[in-house]
């Protein structure tokens, strides 16, 4: 009697355990590809800060951002707009909401439209100008939707209007205006003609001056935070 070597095989097999997925492949696999894919698809929006919650005192909001600070001291220091200006460029312009667009104009009044603007980000930056920033200060990463790459584009905007315009950096509601109406529209003088964008850069003006203030009594908690800052060599 011959044996049947191929019996014998078919019932190894089958006494043979089934191979189990391992917890990795199985449960966290997936979980980092759902993660993954709804941060791309959300814009990156699970990582943004929300804003703050007093943003009538600077102290706050650094308290609750302290990163903030150094990106808005950084800028400071590449650009020279001081960091109340930059703050209340921002405070006027998205109100620390990072992903803020102008709102859709409606077709026949219900359907969604057309944006009025390109406007995007904390900074509100058109995509011309960011354009340009880009071209010619920008890091190859930078993003609108992120604090210290609209603060880093404020302040070089607010240099090249001081350069082309004459506008001290420590006059805000000048600055806001050339912001808001680009260097040409503040040549021709368009900002004298719109009384609700005279009183926003009043209250820009007030606001820098509000945070400036706040700001003299808190600063020297920000200063000196990392643990290779100390002395007269930080801040």
């Amino acid at each position: 009697m011959r044996f049947n070597w191929q019996i014998l095989e078919t019932a190894i097999r089958r006494r043979r355990p089934k191979k189990t997925q391992s917890f990795t492949t199985r449960y966290v696999t997936p979980f980092i590809f759902i993660s993954l894919m709804t941060w791309l698809v959300g814009g990156f929006a699970i990582v943004v800060p929300a804003p703050p919650l007093r943003q009538d005192n600077v102290c706050e909001i650094f308290r609750e951002q302290p990163t903030w600070y150094d990106h808005a001291a950084s800028s400071r220091d590449r650009w020279g707009t001081p960091i109340a200006v930059q703050m209340a460029f921002v405070h006027y312009e998205s109100s620390f909401r990072s992903h803020i667009r102008p709102p859709r104009s409606q077709l026949f009044g219900f359907i969604p439209w057309v944006r009025p603007s390109t406007a995007y980000g904390y900074a509100q930056a058109l995509d011309p100008a960011w354009s340009d920033y880009m071209n010619e200060a920008g890091s190859v990463f930078a993003t609108r939707d992120q604090m210290k790459h609209a603060l880093d584009f404020i302040g070089w905007y607010n240099r090249k209007t001081h350069e082309q315009l004459g506008i001290p950096q420590n006059k805000p509601d000048h600055l806001y205006y050339a912001y808001h109406e680009g260097r040409t529209g503040y040549r021709r003088g368009y900002h004298k003609q719109k009384p609700a964008l005279q009183r926003i850069a009043a209250n820009v003006a007030a606001r820098t001056t509000s945070y400036q203030s706040q700001l003299a009594s808190c600063e020297s908690e920000f200063r000196c935070r990392q643990f290779y800052e100390f002395g007269p060599f930080c801040g």
